[in-house]
């Protein structure tokens, strides 16, 4: 089969995930991208096989090939995704007898660790005099963050309804899969929602429910909030740029440190699986060894010999 037949192919695939499928451009073209690396690949093998004569160990190849230049993990599952669903195709035409992708997998990516902040890094982040009336909301807002780690859509959805409970120390959200669930709120976020909520009348418009609003007195917007965050951060000369999800990174890691509790941790966050929280326990390890490598004397560096 001729480079030119394998495009015709790919292309009738292409225009079914469009027009049956209805599926986005954006995943079309990935699509496309995708299946013409496996045609260019295909093109440089001995005898340039047709699409119907790939084997296992051509995909194989293959990946290796990719991830040899640099292909992540990530990218070379969805490349293989992309290869899979089109041979999958192929046989439901009747144009393969089997499926050579099928079991094949990318090769495992490292887990990258949450980044979270230190206890001083957060101490410095909210110990902040509030100036203004968008400072006093921010301070409720980072407070509430790190007090109960929640994510910041759960943030931003909160309503003035919610009051009554946080003055109780709690606040229930909705969060992934429309799950709900209750988390403790701390005095600090307590007193800061408090300074808050005396002043919002000056910003929110009549009848507006959000808990937080923004200039127009309206529901503060996601993209606002991490600008808000980080822009605080810098001016707190903080080494990295903080975001809403590093002060829930950093409330569960260091709720860990201090209760060793993961079942709770796992509670608190919402998550449905605690292999999810489990990361957490890693970040613990890392304070511990650095302790470990700063306190023991055999993990000091041995002074150097006199000459």
């Amino acid at each position: 089969m001729s480079a030119d037949e394998h495009a015709t192919v790919i292309r009738r695939y292409l225009d079914e995930l469009a027009q049956q499928r209805r599926l986005s451009s954006h995943t079309v073209s990935g699509y496309q991208h995708d299946l013409a690396a496996l045609a260019r690949l295909l093109g440089e093998l001995p005898g340039a096989p047709a699409l119907a004569a790939l084997q296992p160990q051509h995909v194989r190849r293959f990946v290796g090939k990719l991830h040899a230049n640099g292909l992540g993990g990530r990218s070379l599952a969805r490349t293989l995704s992309a290869w899979r669903g089109f041979y999958r195709w192929l046989g439901r035409q009747g144009d393969v007898p089997s499926n050579p992708v099928d079991g094949i997998r990318a090769p495992k990516r490292p887990q990258a660790l949450p980044k979270a902040l230190s206890p001083d890094e957060t101490h410095c982040l909210l110990e902040t005099s509030a100036d203004d009336l968008l400072e006093v909301r921010d301070q409720a807002m980072f407070e509430l963050f790190y007090s109960s780690g929640l994510r910041l859509a759960e943030l931003a959805a909160l309503d003035v309804s919610c009051l009554p409970d946080i003055a109780d120390g709690e606040v229930r959200v909705l969060g992934k899969r429309s799950k709900q669930r209750i988390v403790p709120v701390g005095s600090k976020a307590r007193a800061a929602i408090t300074a808050w909520v005396e002043q919002r009348s000056r910003l929110a418009q009549a009848g507006e429910q959000a808990l937080f609003v923004g200039r127009r007195g309206q529901r503060l917007g996601l993209r606002m909030i991490q600008l808000r965050l980080q822009r605080r951060g810098l001016r707190q000369g903080l080494p990295t740029r903080v975001h809403p999800h590093m002060l829930r990174h950093s409330f569960a890691s260091h709720v860990l440190q201090s209760s060793g509790d993961l079942r709770a941790v796992q509670e608190m966050l919402g998550h449905a699986s605690i292999a999810s929280t489990q990361v957490y326990t890693h970040l613990d390890f890392q304070h511990l060894a650095t302790v470990y490598d700063q306190a023991h004397p055999r993990a000091r560096r041995k002074p150097e010999p006199a000459s």
